[in-house]
């Protein structure tokens, strides 16, 4: 049997699987969210967006379910 190398991401999956979760953001909203924060915070790297986006997720009780999208932004913006 052979095994696909696949290249480090730049945050570990775990943390990612633990930011997302089937009642918060699915993986399009993710994108979308990464995306428009990496175009409003051009010198945060994406480790530190992540970051930011899981205090958020801390700071609601552990969960982004029932935050829309602009919220999310807002607060992860007042993060970083």
């Amino acid at each position: 049997e052979t095994f696909q190398q696949r290249t480090p991401a730049p945050f570990s999956t775990s943390s990612c699987d633990a930011f997302i979760s089937p009642n918060a953001l699915n993986l399009s909203s993710f994108t979308k969210l990464m995306k428009k924060l990496q175009e409003i915070h051009p010198a945060a790297s994406r480790g530190k967006i992540v970051a930011a986006l899981l205090e958020v997720k801390k700071n609601n009780k552990g969960v982004l379910s029932g935050l829309s999208i602009s919220s999310i932004m807002e607060r992860t913006s007042a993060i970083l």
